[in-house]
């Protein structure tokens, strides 16, 4: 039989199938030599399959292009074809594989899934080119399997995740049986979307087609289950594993300590050494995260000596966890190991340290490394401004936050509340005003936190007006909305106003803390309520379950004794269930001086000096309250103990807010 009879006889069987069974161009091969051998109508496609499978029977290209009788046209169009074939494996240039898509458009093949099918690939997952895989996927009249994965792949990496549960249906309903992979994206999809009934199904087919024994696709099935939140579903899974590697310890880690299962995390650790699987950098990051949470440190410990035992890589996100923890702990020292070791670092591992040495108020070396980040973040600012206002050093923190508002950094809602402390413990207006015009002007979120920095930033600084339009905005308020107006108000003379809003907040059904009490006991205290103070402190345990501390034992002897009822007060202190400190006693010694009670301000008077005799202020009070009743013997025996004990008078001083 001639070979161009057998090439058209087999012809129909290319055009049916696709060049899917390549039995067919292996005759071509196997009846090499003839030399009459013609091409069929769709020479290109046929030829170019025919060199790409089946070239080795001629043993050279020369060979086969001379047995059929080949134009050299054609020799240089295979040439072309597989030199993009072989560039486009090394090579994810979008360029190249535009290159190549042309070439297959003008040999006619761009329709043919064998041939089209890398092209798709990497159209698919670039997602400037997704549409385009679309488009070249709808022009295939009968897509293969693995052009079917290449679209699911590519979607259920996008954006487009649902598109991939789609695709698969679609594929699904023409009768097309997905492979291992095509479940690994689905599920993998499905977990994304948070699509469990989906995701239920598409489990039910793997199972169906005997794929949940694979390894990767078990994997893949426990890390979807952990995005639904069915931990137990992932731990099912797991449980039922024949074969685990690392990946599936990590996604049943991972998933508990997504949901703060922080001992269970750690149990899992252990449970993979008893077994002897190693641990990566995945596993480390995350037991050591839950020693952190738990604080473990023990724990943590061990797992620093398991890194350096068994050669655990440090990665960027590892060398991360280690700072924190050192950081955590106050090991700033450490923690300086690690991140000048670290290879490749990032804003986090600066932040980590800036916070570490923040945290040990080391702030020399936190601005050090501030001043040195090749790039700074809203951690990275708010981070040094909370350790100046640790540190007590509320003019840096307020001048720092100040460089911020200029910067091209936009604070968050804990950098301004934080900068408006500062500036409320300065008592400076101007500074918090100007904060406060900032978050205006640059509207930035207002929540609850930011409400109650600027009512304490107002209240303390006197400006209770402001305070209380700051109040009256505020769509949403707590406990300590309520309880900072209450005792702004108090504080700053408005007695009245803080109890009315305190009867406000009870109307509202806002549940008072201790906080709430001080400052309507303060308010009482201002205004001589005797009788209202001491109803609001008995109210504390017999209605709010709340046992008083000792601020407001205080607050009520002041109350007391700003009235006149020393003895009242007397009587109280000593009936209280726990021991009454210095300050409650120097307020009934400075009642007793005011209302020239010597015969109470001798009896406090001792109990001070045996309580604090180490503190000067005792004395100076005692002294006191001796001179404004003309005993002055008594003031010279107390100088004279002031001189054997070796104290002295400290000198007064006062501070006022200058602005230039």
């Amino acid at each position: 039989m001639a070979l161009a009879e057998l090439g058209s006889k087999f012809h129909w069987l290319w055009r049916r199938d696709l060049y899917e069974n390549g039995e067919t161009e292996c005759h071509f091969g196997f009846y090499g030599g003839a030399p009459t051998a013609r091409l069929p109508s769709d020479a290109p496609r046929f030829l170019y399959f025919i060199f790409q499978s089946k070239a080795g029977f001629f043993g050279d290209t020369e060979n086969l292009l001379s047995v059929m009788q080949i134009p050299r046209s054609f020799c240089r169009l295979f040439s072309t074809f597989s030199k993009s074939q072989r560039a486009i494996s090394n090579s994810t240039s979008l360029n190249s594989i535009k290159e190549l898509h042309a070439q297959l458009v003008r040999a006619q093949m761009h329709i043919d899934p064998s041939s089209i099918s890398e092209v798709i690939k990497h159209y698919a997952l670039s997602p400037q080119s997704l549409p385009k895989a679309h488009f070249v996927f709808n022009q295939i009249q009968r897509p293969t399997l693995l052009v079917w994965n290449h679209m699911i792949h590519g979607l259920s990496k996008s954006d487009r995740p649902n598109d991939a549960i789609h695709f698969y249906n679609t594929m699904y309903y023409k009768g097309i049986q997905g492979s291992h992979l095509t479940f690994i994206f689905l599920f993998k999809s499905c977990a994304r979307v948070s699509d469990v009934r989906q995701g239920q199904m598409v489990r039910v087919h793997s199972m169906k087609l005997g794929f949940e024994s694979y390894l990767f696709v078990s994997n893949a099935l426990i890390h979807m289950y952990v995005c639904f939140g069915e931990l137990a579903m992932a731990q099912k899974v797991f449980d039922g594993m024949l074969e685990r590697d690392v990946v599936s310890w990590n996604s049943i880690i991972c998933g508990y300590y997504q949901f703060n299962r922080f001992k269970k995390v750690l149990d899992l650790f252990r449970e993979m050494q008893a077994i002897n699987v190693r641990a990566d950098s995945v596993t480390m990051m995350k037991a050591i995260s839950a020693t952190c949470f738990l604080s473990e440190w023990e724990m943590g410990d061990y797992l620093v000596k398991y890194i350096d035992e068994h050669g655990v890589v440090v990665d960027l996100y590892l060398g991360n966890t280690l700072i924190d923890m050192y950081g955590r702990r106050g090991m700033i020292d450490f923690a300086g190991r690690v991140f000048y070791q670290m290879k490749e670092k990032n804003i986090v591992s600066w932040n980590a340290m800036i916070m570490g040495y923040a945290k040990v108020g080391n702030l020399v070396a936190a601005k050090k490394l501030f001043n040195e980040m090749p790039s700074r973040d809203v951690i990275s600012w708010t981070s040094m401004i909370i350790g100046y206002s640790l540190a007590k050093q509320h003019a840096e923190a307020v001048k720092l936050f100040q460089e911020m508002m200029v910067s091209m950094v936009k604070p968050d809602e804990i950098t301004v509340a934080t900068a408006l402390s500062a500036c409320a413990h300065l008592g400076s207006l101007d500074a918090g005003e100007a904060v406060h015009d900032y978050i205006r002007k640059h509207d930035i979120k207002s929540d609850v936190f930011v409400g109650n920095s600027l009512i304490d930033m107002y209240c303390k600084c006197g400006v209770v007006e402001k305070a209380l339009q700051v109040f009256n905005d505020m769509k949403t308020r707590d406990s300590v909305s309520w309880t900072s107006i209450i005792s702004g108000l108090a504080v700053n003379g408005f007695a009245e106003s803080a109890l009315n809003v305190f009867d406000q907040m009870l109307k509202e059904g806002i549940c008072p803390t201790h906080g709430t009490f001080v400052g309507v006991l303060l308010a009482c205290a201002h205004v001589g309520l005797v009788d209202k103070g001491v109803e609001h402190f008995k109210s504390m345990e017999n209605t709010y379950r709340l046992a008083p501390e000792m601020k407001h034992y205080g607050c009520v002897v002041d109350l007391l004794c700003r009235s006149g009822y020393l003895d009242m007060a007397y009587n109280f202190i000593k009936k209280m269930p726990i021991v009454p400190d210095v300050v409650i006693w120097r307020i009934l010694l400075s009642a007793c001086k005011l209302h020239g009670n010597l015969v109470l301000a001798e009896i406090v008077s001792k109990k001070l000096l045996v309580l604090d005799p180490s503190n000067n202020g005792n004395y100076v009070l005692s002294s006191s309250t001796y001179a404004g009743s003309d005993r002055w013997d008594d003031v010279i025996k107390i100088r004279k103990l002031m001189e054997v004990t070796n104290l002295q008078k400290p000198c007064a001083y006062s501070s006022i807010e200058v602005r230039i």
